[in-house]
C-alpha cells in the first residue's frame, strides 16, 4: 500500500516509487507518462538498444526541446520589451508635445 506522499509510476514496464508532495502528484504522473512515451518512441525506432541508452537519448531530446522553447520565449520577451520601450517613447513624446502646446 502506498504512503500518502509516494507515487508509483511505470516507465518502460518498470515501476518506480517516488516521494512527492500531494500537490505535485498530477504533474509527476504527467511527467512520467511523457517520459515513458518518449522512451518508447526511441526504443521502437530500433536505433538505440538498452534501457540506459534509451533513457539518455530521451533525456537529451527532452532537454533539447526545453532549451529550444526557452530560447524562443527569451526572444519573445526581448521583442516584447523592445515594443514596450517604443510605446513608452511614443507616449513620452506625445506628452511632451502636449505640454509644449499648452
Amino acid at each position: 500500500m502506498n504512503q500518502p506522499n509516494t507515487v508509483t509510476v511505470q516507465i518502460l514496464d518498470k515501476e518506480y516509487c517516488i516521494t512527492c508532495p500531494a500537490s505535485e502528484r498530477a504533474n509527476l504522473e504527467s511527467a512520467a507518462r511523457y517520459l515513458d512515451g518518449k522512451m518508447r518512441e526511441i526504443r521502437s525506432s530500433g536505433k538505440v538498444i538498452g534501457a540506459d541508452r534509451v533513457a539518455v537519448m530521451a533525456a537529451l531530446n527532452i532537454t533539447h526541446d526545453l532549451l529550444h522553447k526557452q530560447q524562443h520565449l527569451d526572444q519573445q520577451a526581448s521583442s516584447s520589451r523592445d515594443h514596450v520601450r517604443d510605446l513608452l517613447a511614443r507616449v513620452d513624446h506625445a506628452l511632451a508635445s502636449d505640454t509644449d502646446s499648452a
